[in-house]
């Protein structure tokens, strides 16, 4: 009996000994199935990553020899600003935010009634100064027939003078021989006397007719100064008057408005702003982006708000300096704490497609790529 016990704990241990080199084996076998696997991906995953990341590389050099980009890029366009040129109440405000306007539409009219009233008085001190100086060119035109027929009376004075001058000499001598009466005699010297004073006195009435012609040409220039003046202030106080209504200067849409019914406006207060559909790209390139820029190179232009749209354009013209320079502070570079950085230059970027059924506006980021080569 502990004969064929002792036996089968014998069986038992043998067949376990079996069993557990039956399981090491599979263990091997498996372990052995597993490695080639294993050290296969060891050698082809980063012989792949190489490969793709060679590509890439290649790809990007490839891109960067025929193409440029940047991310500093933005729509442009031209903000008008809409100011009054005369103070007064609003009286009529005809548009508002977003409305589209054309050219020449009124935008809103300031009350012209102290405008008008301006008018009529700069009008009516005209009217008086020209009533004025055609008075004194009435008077000119006389004093000038005065100073012809004083010259008139003079000649004639003279010569009544000369001739009462030889008749006094004649009888002075005649009364002298005893040949003519004292009476003939003292009548000749009473005609020389009347004479002479006859011609001075036509001198002096042709001094003052040529002092008051004198005088009154003055007076003419002077007048004539002031019709003048006068002209240009009506011309202003119709200006003024016309500058009561505000109109569009071009076509586009309204934005930023500040202004309100009632408002009392001042010369050059801003009051809205009209944004035309012209925009453009001003995109910032590097310094050592632009060996191979030049005007008329294609671009293809990404705009954040349409990712799947590239949208064509052309580089129309390239900023002489770089932005730092053109800023309100341009840096210093004399300064000992002088650091090197790499400049943008501004390159200004066209549309070469309708993009008007696509709300682009100013201020929008947009991403262009240049083909330089």
């Amino acid at each position: 009996m502990e004969d064929s016990n002792f036996n089968n704990k014998k069986i038992n241990h043998e067949e376990f000994e079996e069993k557990a080199k039956e399981r090491l084996k599979q263990r091997k076998e498996k372990a052995k199935k597993n490695r080639p696997e294993y050290k296969k991906k060891r050698v082809v995953v980063p012989t792949v990553t190489a490969i793709i990341l060679v590509l890439l590389g290649i790809s990007a050099a490839i891109h960067s020899t025929f193409f440029q980009s940047t991310d500093d890029a933005f729509v442009e366009g031209r903000l008008i600003s809409i100011a009054p040129r005369v103070s007064g109440p609003v009286v009529k405000l005809l548009v508002d935010d977003n409305d589209d306007v054309q050219e020449g539409d009124l935008l809103i009219e300031i009350d012209p009634k102290d405008y008008e009233v301006k008018l009529l008085e700069t009008q009516a001190k005209l009217e008086e100064a020209k009533a004025q100086l055609n008075s004194i060119l009435k008077e000119v035109a006389k004093n000038k027939s005065n100073v012809n027929q004083t010259k008139e009376d003079i000649s004639s004075a003279k010569s009544k003078m000369i001739f009462a001058q030889n008749d006094y000499d004649r009888y002075s001598k005649m009364y002298k021989s005893g040949i003519v009466s004292k009476q003939a005699f003292e009548d000749s010297k009473t005609k020389l006397e009347v004479s002479q004073a006859n011609n001075k006195s036509a001198q002096e009435k042709s001094q003052a007719a040529m002092h008051a012609l004198a005088s009154n040409e003055a007076n003419i220039k002077a007048m004539e100064a002031n019709v003048k003046k006068l002209e240009a202030e009506v011309e202003q106080a119709k200006l003024n008057l016309q500058y009561t209504k505000v109109y569009a200067p071009q076509s586009g849409k309204v934005s930023s408005r500040s202004v309100e019914m009632g408002n009392y406006l001042q010369i050059g207060q801003p009051i809205m702003q009209i944004v035309p559909k012209e925009v453009w790209v001003v995109a910032n390139f590097k310094e050592n982006q632009m060996t191979y820029m030049k005007e008329g190179q294609s671009v293809s232009i990404k705009v954040d708000t349409y990712p799947n749209k590239r949208f064509k354009g052309e580089v129309q013209s390239i900023q002489r300096s770089t932005g730092a320079k053109s800023s309100l502070f341009p840096p210093e570079n004399a300064v000992g704490s002088y650091v090197k950085i790499v400049q943008r230059i501004p390159v200004k970027i066209v549309f070469k497609e309708d993009i008007s059924k696509y709300n682009i506006v100013p201020g929008m980021s947009t991403v262009p790529k240049v083909k330089v080569k």
